[in-house]
């Protein structure tokens, strides 16, 4: 399974609380040069997991006019900035697995797409994330590996 975690894009600070936070253009932008990019090697999800604030909803939107669509995506409440990361990755997982998912993305917050990848990836520190910054784990068995991370600034 390749699993692609990605952080929301940029998103201003003028909102009534953080959940509802909005994308900037800059966000907008950076959100679709990782699309372009990543289309160039990934032709579709099966499973799309996205957090339930507005700024991942809006990536989400961006990021899927650049893909057909997946044969099931959901808002998993559990990815939230302050979520459990152990239990993000478990129900990530069982989702995978209920929806035979192969290709799954993930769109999140930091600190929590860091704890996951350590959570996935045994022996890894958690990693930064830029906004609209992607990393790719291939999961095979009980194994893991972080096979790369880009970030708008890194592609082109």
């Amino acid at each position: 399974m390749q699993l692609y975690l990605m952080r929301h894009g940029e998103a201003g600070y003028n909102a009534h609380s953080d959940r509802e936070r909005v994308l900037t253009e800059v966000g907008r932008y950076q959100t679709e040069l990782m699309s372009n990019w990543l289309a160039r090697s990934v032709t579709e999800f099966d499973l799309v997991l996205v957090s339930p604030y507005l700024r991942a909803q809006q990536t989400w939107q961006e990021v899927s006019k650049h893909f057909p669509e997946p044969r099931k995506w959901l808002v998993m409440d559990d990815l939230i900035p302050s979520g459990e990361p152990s239990v993000a990755v478990d129900t990530l997982l069982a989702y995978a697995d209920h929806f035979k998912a192969d290709k799954v993305l993930v769109i999140a917050h930091m600190p929590l797409l860091g704890y996951m990848v350590s959570e996935l990836v045994a022996g890894v520190e958690p990693p930064l994330f830029a906004t609209s910054g992607l990393t790719l784990i291939d999961k095979h068995g009980e194994s893991a590996s972080l096979t790369w991370q880009q970030t708008p600034h890194t592609v082109s």
